[in-house]
């Protein structure tokens, strides 16, 4: 998976600056049916990217955790919501919002990149990479910062330009 990673770094360094500007024509002037085009282009993407020989997300960003969250995971880990937040998270300054310590994520294990808490990981990581929101616009300043983190918003972009210029 290091060379794929590796290969996926690089595409992202040639094509992050065509993509953006790509979303954010998108974002200007959406197509009537990107919604649509959005949900047929993530089912071709899942068919061709698998996030457990990447983990990219896990290894090189931080959710942000909701207090729900904490406390569900707190509650799995036998732990109190205080415990958890000192043992594992730093509150940033500037938003408040608690994120973990330190990357790769304290819950990835690096062997088989699976998530120690899978069940009960904080809905950021659930929801991640958020392709298939309904309104896409919406989302393009994540799909644009998710594009160099993500194997699979990349891809997402890259088949998107292609079906739209087919049109």
């Amino acid at each position: 998976m290091v060379n794929s990673l590796r290969s996926f770094q690089k595409n992202v360094s040639i094509s992050k600056r065509s993509f953006r500007r790509f979303l954010t024509k998108l974002e200007k002037n959406p197509p009537r049916d990107l919604d649509k085009l959005t949900v047929s282009t993530e089912k071709e993407v899942w068919a061709e990217v698998d996030c457990l020989s990447c983990a990219n997300c896990c290894k090189t960003m931080t959710p942000t955790y909701t207090p729900k969250d904490i406390k569900r995971i707190a509650i799995h880990l036998n732990m109190t919501s205080d415990e958890f937040k000192k043992k594992w998270l730093i509150k940033e300054r500037n938003t408040g919002d608690w994120l973990n310590i330190s990357t790769p994520c304290q819950f990835l294990n690096l062997k088989d990149n699976k998530c120690g808490i899978y069940e009960v990981r904080p809905v950021d990581c659930s929801g991640f990479p958020h392709l298939p929101k309904k309104k896409m616009t919406d989302y393009m300043h994540v799909h644009k910062q998710n594009l160099e983190y993500c194997p699979a918003t990349f891809k997402l972009v890259e088949k998107m330009m292609m079906h739209l210029r087919d049109k």
